[in-house]
């Protein structure tokens, strides 16, 4: 089989899995159990934006090509303290439909060994355990499959050459890059930049805010009692608030409550009204939603033509974290 257009060169060994945290669908697995199958190994956390909007190919190519010599392995390695919860990514890989195997990578000891950097990246091993490709960040997937079908017939499969054809949902949605005008924005002291209250941050206080005469696009505020910590906002008092101006058709939000807290509800509003037709699939169309666990929330899914909006959420309890924020 003739693949024109595609050069596949050794990156290295597929480094051992030692150092692993647990295994979710499946029992413990090594290099030399997966020898003899192709292998795209793939590293998430389960709040990125970026791998939700590639996870809809990967779990498409699991599918198609798991009786044909290809195993899926996906690398859990967590960004923020709560994804090392394992409670919490089994209930995020029950909810997104993930039945290839899982292992936790909390101690970061398999992102070491591949010396990643990157969620999501990808790395597709040939059947004698070699790395033979690898790809950064969301995007090219039909040359990701391309690859996929370049090295499963030396694992004396038949790899066939059409395409998946993937249409993303919800979260998983491709991103309407020619209307993004909004980026991440972290809210914890560590990362975060553009707030906009008038009054100082003060890192791992408890603190009252207020927002600003006026919000300029990409900044945020908070408004309220909350403690900003390294890695979130939490909110401190009933009636916490916050506000950003962005330009997106879709605005999300990490957020959930503390450890050991229940399910925290909010009140979202755009430009001051409820969002109606622009509600996002985790609130309804009067802006009200619940946060049971620490994830990904999409808050606002805007209809044509896209303008800048101001965005408030309100949490009328206690004890709400608010990581960050992206767009799509």
């Amino acid at each position: 089989m003739a693949f024109s257009g595609l050069t596949l060169h050794t990156e290295g060994r597929m480094p051992a899995l030692t150092g692993a945290t647990g295994w979710l669908n499946t029992g413990p697995l090594t290099t030399e159990d997966l020898r003899g199958r192709v292998v795209v190994v793939q590293f998430w956390t389960y709040t990125c934006i970026n791998w939700l909007r590639t996870l809809p190919y990967v779990r498409a190519w699991a599918e198609k090509y798991g009786d044909r010599g290809l195993t899926v392995l996906g690398v859990h390695t967590p960004e923020f303290s709560f994804e090392r919860d394992i409670d919490n990514v089994r209930r995020a890989v029950e909810a997104m439909g993930i039945t290839y195997p899982v292992v936790l990578d909390s101690d970061y000891a398999i992102w070491e060994a591949f010396a990643n950097h990157y969620w999501p990246a990808l790395y597709f091993v040939d059947a004698e355990g070699r790395i033979r490709h690898h790809r950064f960040g969301e995007g090219d997937f039909a040359q990701s499959e391309m690859e996929i079908q370049r090295l499963l017939p030396d694992a004396g499969a038949d790899a066939g050459r059409t395409l998946v054809s993937v249409t993303g949902t919800g979260l998983e949605a491709a991103a309407d890059w020619e209307d993004l005008e909004s980026g991440e924005s972290y809210l914890g002291a560590d990362r975060g930049y553009g707030f906009a209250s008038p009054e100082d941050l003060a890192p791992g206080e408890r603190r009252s805010y207020s927002f600003p005469p006026q919000l300029r696009l990409n900044s945020w505020a908070l408004s309220g009692t909350w403690t900003v910590g390294g890695e979130a906002a939490v909110s401190a008092a009933p009636g916490g608030r916050l506000a950003v101006r962005f330009s997106a058709r879709d605005l999300h939000l990490v957020t959930g409550p503390l450890p050991g807290g229940g399910p925290v509800p909010f009140r979202v509003r755009l430009d001051g009204q409820p969002p109606g037709q622009a509600h996002g699939d985790d609130v309804d169309e009067e802006g009200n939603g619940v946060a049971s666990y620490p994830r990904l929330h999409q808050l606002v899914r805007q209809r044509p033509p896209i303008r800048d909006r101001l965005f408030e959420i309100e949490f009328p309890e206690a004890g709400a974290q608010a990581v960050v924020l992206t767009f799509g």
